[in-house]
């Protein structure tokens, strides 16, 4: 059993105890950062980027009151560290290594921070990651699968063409929690196993996507045992609208694969006018059979669909020290195959595919709505920030068995959501930062069809609340301390059927859990961080009560009483360098995760699941080298073992060892880029015997290794640079690979074809 931290008050004491930095230790002048100017890049001679000393962003786009800033991050945030440009450090970003602190870009921000605090990417104790708006747009992502494969630590999976399923930590599922602006995507029916949901975000409305690996239940709760992923979606420049007295543009995006012959199409509108700002688009995508790199087949079956996606975001100023959001977002998939469920997969180990057992999503559905405030300043200066959302979150699915279809059944979500967050700099005392937040899962399963029933019981419903309180404080000029605790409080109901019974299920969850970390500056632009941070994840209706006939093959899960919550004790020592030409980012962890929810055999062919202990440790590494103001050597590798602590047994579809290595070419001046790397996988072998070695999307005996070689380039032309081709070529050897788990083959050699027109 492991040792839990059974006192917060404890740490909190010990470092209440340590010398604080006085004030006459701290500079009198206000705190700069250093920036390239907006739109650039690197310069054309030099070591380093230019740059431009100003101070950071104040209290509202008029006052010129104290930076909200934390004192601290004079001493820990050295100017090499708070460079935030799109340069050659692109593959992991430079920005994404080590960026201010996410959420505090400027005055008001769409994105509420995957850190939920003030300190920054490099001075955190944890390991996080961004994929910038510039990594995704060059890679010509059609989807969020492409939009954020290769990033450390992270491995997409893919059941179907049209679905992705992050493994952060070998963990995915409800292990893993996503966000959409702040805002939670999983509800209380995400499966266990890999599923479709983060597909079900449009690329060509985010800007970024935030990454934290190990950490994250404290901040966000249940499920972010893995780790968190915030998807932060596009908006209008409020910065340059009220800079250039308003602007407007529109941009027409094109992209072509060659793979599967799919156009993605994109249409932008975006404006600013006084006080108020517009940002909306919509897409259309249409996929057919991917061509792989497998000699005895050129083209896998049901791997065809079709997709749909609009938003609209509308930012209005209060007053100088307000902002109000509302955002809308529409995404659909029709026709969408289960590949390894679809007649003719090549991969069927018993070669018993029929028309009879084809599976389709017909339609996969997500709307959301939700309504921000943002206020600086309020309660008449008693906090510094105050955000409150208010959001509406619905996600529908349709499953079809059969051709033609003998049995359909539906599931869809209705999630209320309310949460508000708060910030206060207490100088030389740290800042805090605390919320609470509020979920609940209306559920509707209507069935049609044979027996079996519905999915999730008709009058399921689930509840989670909870309350959080961070802070950040500086024991020394070079020691900073992170610590927080969370509340959290679950319900749920329902009246599943077991053993053909209808039997009324109604259960309570609530834990305390907290974490601590310590980041120390070695060095100007050498931090050693370490941290101990608790995971809680309650059971959902999908473990507790799903009748599941989409499991594996064959295979159906059962309800399965008496689970309780998954606990998870996260250790984590690195390091982390932000050097003149390098920056590196490593780390080691330990995760104990007791009574971890896994499936069991209950019958032929049957599933349930019971409460196991459970060990993953690995190591994680990326980095970027500028070997000239140009050229840069970029890459990332990381291995996972995860073990079943009661059996000795490989935790199910752990990640292989794996990693990229690059070179890339960015020219500023003339504005275009070339970039050459290597993806590389190791066989994977460990696994798990109830549901791995049974499982059509791995082969026997395990997922060969493979290494593929792909490149990107493109510029941008015109007199306002306001034409953009790029093209990217993936698999250039016609390798044939799969990804670890995956019902979809790798692509044999492809071509990525873009076009963006600004107008």
């Amino acid at each position: 059993m492991r040792r839990r931290l059974k006192s917060l008050p404890t740490a909190l004491a010990l470092i209440l105890a340590a010398p604080a930095v006085g004030q006459d230790e701290r500079p009198t002048l206000p705190e700069i950062e250093v920036r390239p100017p907006d739109g650039e890049t690197l310069p054309e001679t030099g070591v380093l980027p230019e740059i431009e000393v100003r101070p950071p962003p104040v209290l509202s786009p008029i006052d010129t009151a104290p930076t909200v800033d934390s004192q601290f991050n004079s001493e820990f945030n050295p100017p090499s560290a708070s460079i935030a440009q799109q340069s050659a450090f692109e593959e992991t970003p430079v920005d994404g290594l080590f960026g201010d602190a996410l959420g505090q870009g400027g005055p008001f921000s769409d994105n509420t921070g995957v850190l939920r605090g003030g300190v920054s990417i490099f001075d955190a104790p944890a390991a996080v990651s961004v994929r910038s708006r510039r990594a995704i747009t060059e890679r010509q992502a059609p989807d969020m699968f492409h939009a954020l494969q290769n990033e450390v630590g992270v491995l997409i999976q893919a059941t179907a063409a049209g679905q992705a399923s992050p493994f952060v930590r070998g963990l995915t599922g409800q292990q893993v929690l996503v966000l959409v602006d702040g805002i939670r995507l999983n509800n209380s029916v995400t499966r266990r196993g890999p599923n479709q949901y983060f597909n079900t975000i449009d690329p060509g409305m985010v800007d970024h996507v935030e990454v934290i690996r190990g950490q994250g239940s404290v901040l966000w709760g249940s499920d972010a045992i893995g780790g968190a992923i915030n998807v932060v979606t596009r908006g209008a420049d409020m910065h340059r609208g009220l800079s250039h007295d308003g602007y407007a543009k529109r941009e027409f995006v094109q992209y072509y694969n060659t793979s599967n012959s799919s156009p993605y199409s994109r249409l932008n509108l975006e404006g600013w006018v006084g006080s108020k700002g517009v940002f909306g688009g919509a897409s259309f995508l249409n996929v057919r059979d991917i061509d792989t790199g497998f000699d005895q087949f050129s083209r896998q079956g049901g791997t065809n669909y079709q997709q749909y996606a609009g938003d609209l975001k509308f930012n209005f100023l209060v007053d100088h020290k307000s902002m109000l959001t509302f955002a809308m977002q529409h995404f659909e998939q029709e026709d969408l195959p289960r590949s390894d469920r679809f007649p003719g997969y090549p991969l069927d180990r018993n070669n018993s595919n029929s028309a009879g057992d084809a599976r389709f999503f017909d339609p996969q559905q997500r709307d959301l709505i939700y309504v921000r405030h943002q206020a600086i300043d309020p309660l008449g200066g008693m906090l510094d920030t105050i955000t409150t959302t208010a959001s509406y979150h619905r996600q529908r699915e349709v499953q079809t068995r059969g051709i033609p279809t003998t049995r359909f059944q539906e599931t869809d979500v209705d999630t209320t959501g309310l949460q508000s967050v708060a910030s206060r700099d207490f100088c030389e005392y740290g800042r805090f930062t605390s919320g609470v937040d509020w979920y609940y899962d209306d559920i509707d399963s209507p069935f049609g069809g044979s027996a079996g029933g519905p999915i999730i019981p008709d009058d399921a419903w689930y509840r989670r609340a909870g309350w959080f309180l961070n802070w950040d404080v500086p024991l020394t000029t070079r020691l900073l301390a992170t610590t927080g605790v969370r509340f959290e409080s679950i319900e749920t109901a329902g009246t599943p059927e077991i053993g053909g019974t209808p039997q009324f299920i109604k259960a309570s969850y609530e834990d305390w859990i907290s974490q601590v970390g310590l980041t120390y500056k070695a060095a100007n632009g050498l931090n050693l961080f370490g941290s101990i941070s608790e995971g809680f994840r309650a059971p959902n209706l999908d473990d507790l009560m799903a009748n599941n006939p989409n499991v594996l093959q064959q295979g159906q899960s059962v309800p399965s009483l008496g689970l309780v919550p998954e606990k998870s004790l996260n250790y984590e020592v690195g390091l982390k360098t932000a050097f003149d030409r390098l920056r590196t980012s490593t780390s080691v962890f330990w995760l104990d995760i007791e009574d971890n929810i896994v499936s069991i055999n209950a019958a032929p062919d049957t599933f349930a699941s019971a409460n196991q202990d459970s060990r993953v440790q690995g190591i994680e590494f990326s980095g970027d080298y500028l070997l000239t103001p140009t050229w840069a050597l970029y890459g990332n590798f990381w291995h996972i073992r995860g073990t079943n602590a009661i059996t000795g047994a490989p935790l199910s579809r752990i990640p292989p060892t794996q990693g990229i290595l690059g070179l890339r070419y960015d020219d500023p001046c003339h504005r275009c880029y070339f970039n050459i790397y290597t993806w590389a996988s190791a066989r994977q072998d460990r696994l798990d015997a109830v549901r791995d070695v049974t499982d059509e999307r791995i082969p026997i005996g395990g997922t060969p290794g493979f290494a593929t070689l792909n490149m990107r380039m493109g510029r941008t032309l015109g007199d306002c640079h306001q034409h953009r081709l790029s093209i990217s070529g993936e698999n250039l050897t016609d390798k044939a690979y799969l990804v670890h788990g995956s019902g979809v083959l790798g692509t044999g050699a492809t071509a990525r074809i873009g076009y963006s027109w600004l107008f």
